[in-house]
């Protein structure tokens, strides 16, 4: 049976899951969401959600120098204990984030860090840009919304399809990180370092 997007989304909200691992989930239970929740269950997956509020003070800060020594990302991955951040998936998990920073260029860890004033911003341009495009009125907060969502998944790291994996968002990889080691982890701060870029 085809799976919606909107059921898929749904899923998601329930179980913090990954949008691949909804999907497969659902296919996996005909499109039964109660199914489908159990499913992520089995496989340890939507138990990352109940791990999120717990405090993340370990880990580690990781650098990733590209090839050529020009670009370089200093990167703080914080889980609950030491023992995780030792593990070679936490690890692995960390290298691969910084060198998906260095290629993709995010601007901030998740949508709450964007600036509200370069949002308004960028909310205004879409607007115009509907407007001229001759849309009518009624839809272009539609086309607005769509857009900014857009920009969400170009700027924002969380949100950004890996880049080692497109099906997957850097999201997706960290809640699937969080099942594996049964602890909150949590993408902390990063810093991207260009040559001859300053600050």
């Amino acid at each position: 049976m085809a799976i919606s997007a909107k059921l898929v989304q749904e899923l998601r909200q329930k179980t913090n899951a990954g949008m691949m691992d909804c999907k497969k989930a659902l296919e996996e239970a005909d499109g039964d969401m109660d199914k489908a929740i159990e499913v992520l269950r089995t496989r340890g997956i939507a138990k990352a959600e109940s791990r999120a509020g717990r405090e993340a003070n370990e880990g580690l800060i990781v650098s990733y120098i590209h090839a050529g020594s020009k670009l370089g990302v200093m990167l703080e991955v914080n889980s609950e204990t030491d023992f995780v951040a030792r593990t070679d998936e936490f690890q692995d998990f960390c290298k691969d984030v910084a060198m998906h920073i260095a290629a993709a260029t995010p601007l901030v860890v998740n949508r709450k860090d964007l600036d509200q004033e370069t949002l308004e911003k960028e909310k205004r341009i879409y607007r115009e840009q509907a407007l001229k495009e001759g849309k009518p009125d009624h839809v272009v907060d539609k086309i607005v919304e769509g857009r900014v969502e857009k920009y969400y998944q170009e700027v924002c790291l969380l949100d950004q399809a890996f880049v080692k994996d497109p099906d997957k968002t850097v999201r997706d990889l960290l809640t699937e990180l969080i099942a594996k080691c049964g602890e909150n982890v949590t993408l902390c701060r990063f810093v991207r370092f260009v040559l001859g870029e300053s600050a």
